[in-house]
Parts: C-alpha cells; sequence; structure tokens
C-alpha cells in the first residue's frame, strides 16, 4: 500500500510541465456529479485559455443513444486538493454540439440573469448554508447510529464535542481544509442538530460564483466520503421523525441593502419573496415538503413568513441588521439539495428585476 500511495501522491512538477485538470460537470438528475481527467501540457489560470470537451450525454440521462455527444465548456478553475501541484479542478456547463445549452444547464440562465446591467450594478452577494448527512455504506442510515435504531433524542449533538456527539468530524475537517486549498470561500463549518449532520458554509460571494463555488464544495465532499467509506446524503429529510431535516439556507445581500436605508430595501425584497413563494418553493429543491413542516425550525410550506431573529419563519432578518438598518437577510427555504444557481439567480430575479 506505500507505493500506491506514494503514486497516488506522486508530485508532477519534479518530472514535467504538465498537468492534470479534472473537468467536472452536473449529470441528468441534477444532483449527481460527473467528472473525468485529462492531460494539458502546462499550467492554466484562466478557463477561457482551456479546451472545450464531450462526453456520452447517453450514459447520464441528458443525450439520446444516437446523437449522444455532448459538449463541455470550462468556467471555473479550482486548484486540485487531491493532485496538488499545478493540477486543477474545472467546473463546466453543458451544451449540445450546435452550442445551445442542454436542458439541465441551469448555470447558463443564471449567467445571464446575474450579467444583466441592474442585477450587476447591485452586486449581490450570497452566503449559503449547505447541510448534509453522513451515511453508512451499505445502509441508507446516518453513521453513528445503530442499524435499525435511533440514538438518543436531539439536543446534545448541535456544535457538540465527543465521540459520541460530534460524529464524522474527520472527513468534516479534511473537507474544510480541502476547500480552502481548492480556493472555494468557504466561510465555516458546524455539526447541526441531527447526529450525523453537518454543515458548511460558502460565502460571501458574489454572483455566479456562488453556484460554482458550492458545486465544487460538493463534489470535493462527495470525492471524501468516497475515500472515507461512506456516502452523502443531500436528502432535506434523511430520516422521518422527530428529527431535523436538512437545508440550505440562503443569506443575501445587495449594494443597496447594505448601505445606510437598507432594511427598507430588504422589507421590500421581503415583500416580492411573498409574492413569488410558490414559483420559489417549486424551485427550491425535490421533497422540500417532507422538510417544511413548520416544525424542526422551518415555516411551513403554504404559508410564507418573515420574522427577525425567527428561525421558525421562511426569511429570517438579523438583529444586527435591524440596528444597523443595513445588512442582509435569510432565505430559510431552500432544501439541502437546492441547485445553487437556480436559488441564487431566481432570488436575485425577484428582489431586483421583478
Amino acid at each position: 500500500m506505500s507505493l500506491l500511495s506514494d503514486l497516488v501522491n506522486l508530485n508532477l512538477s519534479d518530472a514535467t510541465e504538465k498537468i492534470i485538470a479534472e473537468y467536472i460537470w452536473i449529470g441528468g438528475s441534477g444532483m449527481d456529479i460527473r467528472s473525468k481527467a485529462r492531460t494539458l501540457p502546462g499550467p492554466v489560470t484562466d478557463p477561457s485559455k482551456l479546451p472545450m470537451w464531450n462526453y456520452d450525454g447517453s450514459s447520464t440521462g441528458q443525450a439520446a443513444g444516437d446523437d449522444s455527444e455532448v459538449i463541455l465548456y470550462p468556467q471555473a478553475i479550482f486548484k486540485d486538493p487531491f493532485r496538488r501541484g499545478n493540477n486543477i479542478l474545472v467546473m463546466c456547463d453543458a451544451y449540445t454540439p450546435a452550442g445551445d445549452p442542454i436542458p439541465t444547464n441551469k448555470r447558463y440562465n443564471a449567467a445571464k440573469i446575474f450579467s444583466h446591467p441592474t442585477v450587476a450594478a447591485e452586486v449581490p452577494w450570497y452566503g449559503i448554508e449547505q447541510e448534509y448527512t453522513l451515511m453508512q455504506k451499505d445502509v441508507n442510515w446516518p453513521i453513528g447510529w445503530p442499524v435499525g435504531g435511533y440514538p438518543g433524542p436531539q439536543g446534545p449533538y448541535y456544535c457538540g464535542v465527543g465521540a459520541d456527539k460530534a460524529i464524522g468530524r474527520d472527513i468534516v475537517d479534511a473537507h474544510y481544509k480541502a476547500c480552502i486549498y481548492a480556493g472555494i470561500g468557504i466561510s465555516g463549518i458546524n455539526g447541526e442538530v441531527m447526529p450525523g449532520q453537518w454543515e458548511f458554509q460558502v460565502g460571501p460571494v458574489e454572483g455566479i460564483s456562488a453556484g460554482d463555488q458550492v458545486w465544487v464544495a460538493r463534489y470535493l465532499l462527495e470525492r471524501i466520503t468516497e475515500i472515507s467509506g461512506v456516502n452523502v446524503s443531500f436528502d432535506p429529510k434523511p430520516v422521518p421523525g422527530d428529527w431535523n431535516g436538512a437545508g440550505a439556507h440562503c443569506n443575501y445581500s445587495t449594494k443597496s441593502m447594505r448601505n445606510d436605508g437598507g432594511l427598507q430595501v430588504i422589507k421590500k425584497a421581503i415583500e416580492k419573496l411573498q409574492v413569488k413563494h410558490k414559483e420559489h418553493i417549486a424551485a427550491y429543491g425535490e421533497g422540500n415538503e417532507r422538510r417544511l413542516t413548520g416544525k424542526h425550525e422551518t415555516a411551513d410550506i403554504n404559508t410564507f413568513s418573515w420574522g427577525v431573529a425567527n428561525r421558525g419563519a421562511s426569511v429570517r432578518v438579523g438583529r444586527d441588521t435591524e440596528k444597523e438598518g443595513k445588512g442582509y437577510f435569510e432565505d430559510r427555504r431552500p432544501a439541502s439539495n437546492m441547485d445553487p444557481y437556480v436559488v441564487t439567480s431566481m432570488i436575485a430575479e425577484t428582489t431586483i428585476l421583478g
């Protein structure tokens, strides 16, 4: 095993200028992350300098077998924490050979919204709180839980310390450091209310970059759990009953909200979100009705509400924002399996262009 480990950790820059680029994209389910690697002649830092590539879309549920070629357009570059050196991770989106975005390419429309002059002028910032659950590999049950049984009730696990409370911390910390190494704007991690459930936060990040960074952070988490022999679940309610679900709360502000008088801008934005509540819920993740029940720090899925420091509301405004009269708000409705391209761009479209 030591020889294999030595080869895996081999520093290519000692022998060649060539690098390995891992191209990453989103598959047909909207949550399955795919990737493959190619050799490039030397280091690259600008995604526009990278070659386009293709893949078999019939094997990912994104094309028919008799016309299966889907084209990858490189969009963002990150450092590769697995291969290190000058090797890179490349976030891509997918197009037909004719240059049209395929139906599952949610980045394309998001980029159009963020490039709108009115939206760009408002410099939208996002902070996304990505919750997830670490699951036993051979059974669909959280790690640290007895198979077919339950641990003690919720209470001691949130930000808990100890082997019986912080289950999977080694995976979480490895992911945290991998994100920082890659250049992702990860701002923190914490253990969540349900044992085996954790959260990482990305942001504040501007515009389309928020979606790119959350997707690559998810990719890194999938790779690390692959190495660790556990699965990661983004299901919004992985365990039925008196257990917290998993969300992806989206903290949001615009330039006008961050400036003096911003609280009034925030209130107007929340009014716009209320009008479009059903449309947002429909786009905020599959299975969210199992999570948004009005219990376990959620608002009921059918009723829009907002409040200051209220974690049982659809939208929460922080005490600091209320006190200072400017700042940001938190949309607590998105599920853990939401598409960050869809959610971030939809919030901008509703609150700025709507």
